[in-house]
């Protein structure tokens, strides 16, 4: 089961339409058997599943139509400059990564 997503970081999530992607999958039981036959069926170098019915791949449609993201308007983004970007980490996520680049 997941954690709740982080406090933190909730009124940012509700403010740029993706607070109910955090709580996607929240209650459901993942199939270990069901993940390493996907697994065993991705090709990284094309970015596809090859199954019994054909090629599939997903797209930034599929992701959009499944999870209800917006995929038109203004990206979130935002230039930031630290010293201290385990701060800034803990600040936004609630968390601070053991590796840090850049």
């Amino acid at each position: 089961m997941h954690a709740p997503p982080s406090p933190l970081v909730e009124n940012y999530q509700r403010e740029v339409g993706f607070w109910h992607v955090a709580t996607v999958g929240r209650g459901y039981k993942v199939d270990p058997k069901l993940i390493s036959a996907l697994i065993e069926r991705w090709r990284p170098e094309t970015h596809t599943f090859y199954l019994p019915c054909g090629k599939c791949t997903i797209t930034l449609e599929y992701v959009s139509l499944q999870l209800g993201l917006p995929v038109d308007g203004y990206p979130v983004t935002w230039s930031a400059q630290s010293i201290d970007w385990g701060a800034v980490c803990y600040e936004l996520l609630g968390t601070v990564p053991e590796k840090i680049e850049g």
